[in-house]
């Protein structure tokens, strides 16, 4: 079910209903009320169908931040009717915290992605399990594991009955989910090479179809952010702050972002720094003045803000590496 506040703007006139989730309820109530009708939402996992039925009724939709809407709100009391009261006085009052939406486009290449991801992190627990399998009986073969004359080796192991179903069963399972990988991998490079953005993010050395297309579905217009920091802070790459008065407390990185593509980042500039000169050097000073786990954060954050540089002012890596000042005039 869900709780509506209504303002009629004309006359004034304030309703609070319940409507049931149940056959045409929700699509009948929606398209009876006479244009034009602003709706406002609080962001949850399962408001995708509300977002498709408003647009298919020409109404316009504002997804809302559950935290800034709750932090308006101090009191203790948390109901249905209060939440609702709630959003009607923001809407009204032109305080509503919008958060930016993808296209239903955007939405489905990222449902893509995801999907890709989770067959890639099963893939992974495979592994993982067939690797401790042979270590412990006594093969040891690392990467070659995975070769065809590694997987013959591990099957000709001599294992105990229950054992060896494992192994047969674990084997036919990673071959099924590196084939379907392989299908997706070959969907997310043909998306990538229809889109100009992702195709002008893959002239960065470091960066694949998968780190391009994902920076473009999930940052989306790159002129939403006002400046770097922005784009950082959007993604969860700052520090989380305890600051007061000329004291500044900084602590770990806020997190406060989409995981995958922190994820993303923190990937592709493992590889970035052993083509790009100047993220090397930064990478390495880093690495002396901070440690490997905060260097390589570093790094991902400096390749993020250059994957959002790139579609904002319409060039590619060799234009961006020509605009770039000198090591010498940087200093």
């Amino acid at each position: 079910q869900q709780t509506i506040a209504m303002l009629d703007c004309e006359s004034g006139e304030r309703i609070e209903r319940t409507l049931k989730h149940e056959g045409s309820v929700v699509r009948d109530f929606y398209a009876s009320l006479a244009p034009p009708v602003v709706v406002g939402i609080e962001a949850t996992g399962s408001m995708g169908w509300f977002r498709r039925l408003m647009e298919e009724l020409g109404i316009t939709c504002h997804v809302g931040h559950p935290a800034k809407i709750r932090s308006v709100e101090t009191r203790r009391q948390k109901h249905d009717r209060r939440d609702a009261a709630l959003l009607l006085e923001l809407l009204t009052d032109d305080r509503f915290p919008a958060i930016w939406m993808p296209s239903a486009e955007l939405a489905d290449v990222r449902a893509l992605l995801m999907h890709r991801d989770q067959w890639v992190r099963l893939r992974t627990r495979v592994k993982n399990a067939l690797q401790g399998l042979a270590l412990a009986h006594g093969l040891r073969r690392r990467a070659g594991l995975w070769s065809r004359h590694g997987q013959a080796t591990l099957a000709a192991l001599p294992l105990a009955p229950h054992a060896a179903d494992r192994r047969a069963h674990l084997q036919a399972l990673l071959d099924h989910l590196t084939a379907h990988i392989n299908e997706l991998d070959r969907q997310v490079g043909a998306q990538a090479a229809e889109r100009p953005q992702a195709r002008r993010l893959m002239t960065h050395p470091g960066v694949g179809p998968v780190t391009a297309l994902a920076t473009e579905v999930f940052v989306g217009d790159p002129d939403r952010f006002v400046d770097a920091k922005a784009l950082a802070s959007y993604v969860g790459m700052i520090p989380s702050e305890y600051s007061s008065g000329a004291r500044q407390r900084l602590g770990h990185l806020s997190k406060q972002g989409n995981p995958f593509l922190r994820f993303l980042w923190c990937e592709a500039a493992v590889h970035a720094i052993r083509r790009d000169a100047a993220l090397g050097r930064f990478y390495r000073r880093k690495l002396q003045q901070k440690g490997l786990g905060k260097a390589r954060v570093a790094v991902a954050r400096k390749l993020g803000i250059r994957l959002w540089i790139l579609p904002r002012d319409q060039t590619h890596y060799d234009e961006f590496c020509r605009r770039a000042p000198s090591p010498a005039a940087a200093r």
